[in-house]
């Protein structure tokens, strides 16, 4: 059994053009990587990956989200949710979550009436995120920087199904993850939780425990240790995936794939 990169961004390999997509997912297969989900951001990217999940039907390599990242989202942002449910009722292949979607207070600019607006936004397309995952009654992959208890307080009011919402690159603490499990939903690790300073990611996740972890790599970004400061690929899932099976639950490296694996197929429908 191999692993599964469950959030990954390939636009950012595609548009390097050549062979760098195709030498990336080479990469990923060698280092025993058997599935990945690319996610989406904003309607530059989504008929990019349904094309690239066609492309890999056979082998199941590339499934593909689709979502309104928060840092995508602006005046416009009712044109490009108005677009997603159609994904689900078009073409083949299907995506297998919605989102990314949420909030981020993070990158919102210095300037206090710019930032109210655009957080207003962000809100508004979140809403409406969870309004169209309630209706599919699929998982929905959320982003939250800096806004941890608005998202949670978002997804209460929505009635979606808690159980089908993973809080991607989770790098809060302990009380914030209690939060999610006993509501039902699910956080997954990025490379951060490889790092030195990341000691409330690793408490985290043994918070959560191993029977309900994911890894992912949300590459090109956070890449884990030894390669952290060079930009991350799908292949360095085994780095983040090794680190938590020896130094975060004590287990077999083989254990925590089966179990990731498996929870990952889960979670994503991916059979």
């Amino acid at each position: 059994m191999g692993l599964i990169d469950t959030h990954t961004h390939l636009a950012s390999f595609a548009r390097q053009g050549g062979t760098v997509l195709s030498d990336t997912l080479a990469r990923a297969q060698a280092a025993g990587v058997e599935a990945m989900v690319t996610i989406g951001t904003s309607p530059e990217d989504w008929e990019l990956y349904r094309t690239l999940a066609r492309e890999h039907g056979k082998t199941g390599l590339v499934r593909y989200a689709v979502g309104l990242h928060p840092c995508s989202v602006d005046g416009g942002w009712a044109e490009a949710m108005a677009q997603v449910e159609g994904f689900w009722q078009g073409d083949a292949p299907r995506p297998v979550a919605l989102g990314e979607i949420g909030l981020d207070r993070f990158h919102l600019p210095k300037d206090a009436v710019a930032a109210a607006e655009i957080f207003a936004w962000q809100r508004a397309a979140f809403r409406e995120g969870l309004a169209v995952a309630k209706r599919l009654g699929c998982p929905m992959v959320v982003h939250s920087r800096g806004a941890f208890q608005e998202c949670v307080e978002l997804i209460d009011a929505s009635g979606v199904d808690w159980t089908r919402v993973v809080f991607h690159c989770f790098t809060e603490g302990v009380a914030e993850m209690a939060e999610l499990t006993r509501r039902g939903g699910l956080g997954s690790f990025t490379g951060v939780l490889t790092y030195k300073s990341a000691e409330n990611v690793r408490a985290a996740a043994k918070a959560q425990g191993l029977a309900r972890m994911m890894v992912e790599t949300d590459a090109p970004y956070l890449t884990p240790m030894p390669h952290r400061g060079k930009p991350n690929e799908p292949a360095f899932v085994r780095h983040t995936a090794a680190f938590a099976a020896k130094e975060v639950f004590g287990v077999d490296y083989d254990e925590l794939v089966a179990i990731t694996t498996a929870n990952a197929r889960r979670f994503f429908g991916l059979g």
